[in-house]
């Protein structure tokens, strides 16, 4: 019997870049400061930080184009003060951009009325913020259904959609319990619940694990993965801790100043990194956590009949715990688990020797 690696969750690069785009970012700019509105965002040098503060003016978004494909999960990062929350929310038009097109699904959302919006929001995205923000006079099974009730959808129904949310999310039996006699994982769960019961083709999620303990942490990030696993939902995740963005996203914006400074997979990041800035958060990254078997195989011919197999888009991590003194090579599998080629050991050894 062959032994195998678990894959990694995200998308392959090929699968993210071949899905169509669910949300496009183009030329977005949210500027503070009361000469806002008549800055010209079109002139040369429009995003230069010192000229935006000579005009008396804050760029929280500067120029910013990204593409957001379908069920991949998009990780938008950076420092405290970097315009991730606000571009985030100017995505959702819960902050109203100064400039620049907003597409869902080809929609312009910038030229939608405020009615439409609601619309969306109510129908086509979900929301999980830091804070919980759970109803603390409603049971879990009430906030959950919350959503559903504004939405005007009947009691039976929203509950019983309610009570499927809740058993996914790994709370069934607690239905009848307030927030107060909920840990803060168990909250943010409810959380999570609460935003996938309207059934979201988009999903914000805003720093929704940064004010829990690291253990607990750690054990939503693994029912994010699980989630995502089952649900294959369009995600924008907004965190600043790099090891949580590598470990989730397929691809990662860090932003600076309010400006999109790089673009990419984590393995890019990690191993070409743009600026000085992306260098830093990224200099304490473990390499073979990120670097993918694909970037190292030998392309070609597997490594031979009983050899352990591996999926291309597992890291060389995930990789490593297959090889030993007998095992010198192991196959690697594409998307439809066909051999594509061969891992060695010496090219594992290779990249644990980076760090």
């Amino acid at each position: 019997m062959q032994a195998s690696a678990t894959p990694s969750p995200p998308l392959s690069q090929a699968a993210t870049n071949a899905a169509p785009a669910k949300l496009e970012c183009r030329g977005v700019w949210k500027l503070f400061g009361s000469g806002a509105g008549t800055y010209s965002v079109g002139q040369p040098g429009a995003a230069d930080s010192a000229r935006l503060a000579a005009a008396g003016l804050v760029g929280a978004v500067r120029d910013v184009n990204l593409a957001v494909r379908e069920g991949e999960i998009f990780v938008i990062m950076g420092l405290s003060g970097s315009g991730k929350s606000t571009l985030v929310r100017c995505l959702s038009r819960l902050v109203e951009p100064t400039a620049g097109e907003i597409l869902f699904n080809g929609e312009n959302l910038l030229a939608a009325s405020d009615r439409r919006m609601i619309e969306i929001r109510r129908h086509s995205m979900g929301m999980v913020f830091q804070h919980f923000a759970l109803l603390p006079h409603l049971s879990v099974l009430g906030n959950v259904a919350f959503p559903l009730e504004v939405q005007g959808i009947g009691r039976a129904a929203r509950e019983d959609r309610a009570r499927k949310m809740i058993e996914l999310v790994g709370l069934g039996g607690r239905e009848a319990f307030f927030p107060r006699e909920l840990s803060g994982g168990q909250q943010q769960r409810v959380g999570i619940a609460r935003s996938l019961a309207v059934e979201p083709e988009l999903w914000f999620l805003d720093e929704p694990f940064s004010a829990l303990d690291p253990l607990i942490r750690q054990e939503m990030q693994d029912e994010f993965m699980r989630l995502q696993s089952v649900l294959k939902k369009t995600i924008v995740f907004i965190t600043h801790d790099f090891d949580e963005a590598i470990r989730l996203a397929d691809r990662i914006a860090i932003m600076k100043d309010g400006a999109v400074v790089q673009l990419g997979t984590p393995e890019d990041l990690v191993m070409n990194p743009a600026t000085d800035y992306v260098a830093e958060f990224t200099r304490n990254v473990t390499r073979a956590k990120v670097v993918r078997v694909a970037s190292v195989m030998e392309a070609g011919a597997p490594a031979g009949d009983g050899a352990p197999t591996i999926t291309a888009t597992a890291t060389v991590s995930q990789a490593a715990g297959l090889f030993s003194d007998r095992v010198a090579a192991v196959s690697v599998l594409g998307a439809d688990g066909t051999p594509v080629g061969r891992l060695t050991r010496d090219a594992v050894i290779n990249v644990l020797m980076l760090g």
